[in-house]
């Protein structure tokens, strides 16, 4: 079974807390909440340690954002859902959460 990773990003938000996994016939993907880059940069440290082998972002990483969590896990495919907005905080994280 494959094993990925999905990251979002919105304030107030712990991975703690703000967790799943969803399983499938192939696929379990482990699901996180976080509220800051760094944040996300110790999730996705943390889920390849547990077997992930690809982490998608969702769309509030900016350009910025994605390429810190490439630079956590080097070798991994790391891709976002990318227009550069996110609803939450009507634009990029890398304005907000630089």
């Amino acid at each position: 079974m494959a094993a990925v990773g999905f990251i979002y990003l919105a304030e107030g938000l712990s991975p703690e807390k703000q967790h799943g996994v969803i399983r499938s016939t192939n696929i379990e993907m482990k699901i996180y909440g976080v509220d800051s880059y760094e944040k996300a940069c110790e999730v996705a440290k943390k889920i390849v340690g547990e077997g992930v082998e690809s982490i998608l972002l969702c769309a509030g990483f900016g350009y910025r954002g994605t390429t810190m969590i490439k630079e956590a896990v080097p070798g991994i495919p790391v891709a976002s859902a990318k227009f550069d907005y996110h609803p939450g905080i009507g634009g990029s994280g890398d304005s907000v959460f630089q």
